[in-house]
This record gives C-alpha cells, sequence and structure tokens, in this order.
C-alpha cells in the first residue's frame, strides 16, 4: 500500500535556460489574466514566481498555489501546442514542436507526480 508523504517540498533547482522559459511563460500569462480582475491571485502568483525566478540563488521555493497554478497553466499550453502541431504544416508543426518539447520537458522532470 503506497502511503502519500504529509509534507512535499517545493524546491526546484531550475537550469539558467529553464528559468528563462518559465520567466518568459509567467510573463506572457500576466500579460493574458492582467485585465481580467477574476484572476488577480494567478497574476499575483505568478509575479512571485518571476521574483523567485530572477532572484539569483540556485534553489527555488515555490509555495504550494505557485506550484498549483505553475503546473496547471503549464498542462494547458502543452495541451494547446499539442493540439496546434497537430493541426498545423511542416514548418510550423516544427515551430511548435520545440516549445512543446521544452515545457513538457520542465514538466516530466520537476513536476510529475
Amino acid at each position: 500500500m503506497k502511503r502519500n508523504k504529509l509534507f512535499k517540498s517545493y524546491i526546484y533547482d531550475f537550469d539558467k535556460n529553464e528559468r528563462k522559459l518559465l520567466t518568459t511563460f509567467c510573463n506572457q500569462a500576466i500579460k493574458q489574466m492582467q485585465t481580467d480582475s477574476r484572476f488577480y491571485a494567478d497574476v499575483k502568483a505568478f509575479q512571485s514566481i518571476i521574483s523567485k525566478l530572477g532572484n539569483g540563488l540556485e534553489d527555488v521555493k515555490l509555495t504550494k498555489d505557485e506550484r498549483t497554478r505553475l503546473v496547471l497553466q503549464l498542462k494547458e499550453n502543452v495541451k494547446f501546442l499539442k493540439l496546434k502541431m497537430e493541426k498545423s504544416w511542416f514548418l510550423k508543426k516544427w515551430l511548435y514542436k520545440s516549445m512543446f518539447n521544452q515545457y513538457n520537458n520542465i514538466l516530466s522532470n520537476y513536476f510529475e507526480e
């Protein structure tokens, strides 16, 4: 019988490229959500993630809420990119595949449950 841990660690060690990719991703999410007041908590969470990614410390410690919101948005983005890749022609598919692989690698390496 598998038992769940009582406390999870939300400390991640992203490399330079992953930090840059996640920062860009969070900035895009903020731009999309900041005009709607319903997403105020999401915008605050992504702003906090950006500040933690940019502070220069080696490890990034996220709160449970920040991790949950980031993982949800990353999964939605991966689904969207996969759908776009299936519907597009060669050149667009090639461009989307790179982004899809990067986001998918971050999800599988750090946020897989």
